[in-house]
């Protein structure tokens, strides 16, 4: 289920963002939801007869209406395999699929909403006062970059075991996060 809720909330943002720039460029064919009798094209309308992009699609209708490029497009990919093979067939054998769901999350909608909504996916953890925790910690170890809020706060986990065996280059960067809020106490 992992994998259809993140393709769902995924799915949710990009045509979010896409509408910023107009509500009707989510639709894929507004022109055939003209009836030739000439009155204005209503809420009901699309509601009723309106289809909107496919899932597949979203990469390209994002470029093409706001010139913002899907920033891992083989996570993408990925997902959108797994996704539609669990949505119609079976799930795929051998995949980590929380790995795969963080990753795009993190790697793809956490960078597009900050950019487009100035927002932290990071926030939006149903038990903020557990999981947050533990999300941070999966980030952590799988070395996912993720925006980080200027509230930023862990009390279940030591981001010190945490970043114990990842890279240096990675270790650089959650410094410098934690520097940018006022949080180096965090790490040490």
């Amino acid at each position: 289920m992992c994998i259809l809720n993140t393709a769902h909330a995924g799915e949710l943002f990009l045509k979010a963002i896409i509408a910023t720039e107009h509500p009707l460029l989510i639709f894929k064919d507004i022109f055939s939801l003209d009836d030739n009798r000439g009155g204005l094209l209503d809420v009901e309308t699309l509601i009723k007869r309106g289809r909107t992009h496919d899932f597949e699609r979203l990469p390209q209708v994002l470029w093409a209406t706001t010139d913002r490029r899907i920033p891992n497009p083989a996570c993408f990919e990925r997902l959108r395999l797994a996704r539609n093979a669990i949505q119609h067939f079976c799930a795929p054998e051998q995949q980590d699929f929380r790995a795969l769901s963080l990753e795009f999350i993190y790697t793809i909608i956490d960078p597009l909403i900050a950019d487009a909504f100035d927002m932290c996916a990071i926030e939006f953890h149903e038990d903020h006062s557990v999981s947050y925790d533990y999300v941070v910690n999966s980030l952590l170890r799988s070395e996912l970059r993720f925006t980080v809020p200027e509230n930023f706060a862990i009390t279940e986990i030591r981001m010190t075991e945490a970043l114990d065996g990842v890279s240096a280059a990675y270790r650089r960067w959650i410094t410098s996060e934690m520097k940018r809020i006022g949080r180096l106490d965090l790490l040490g």
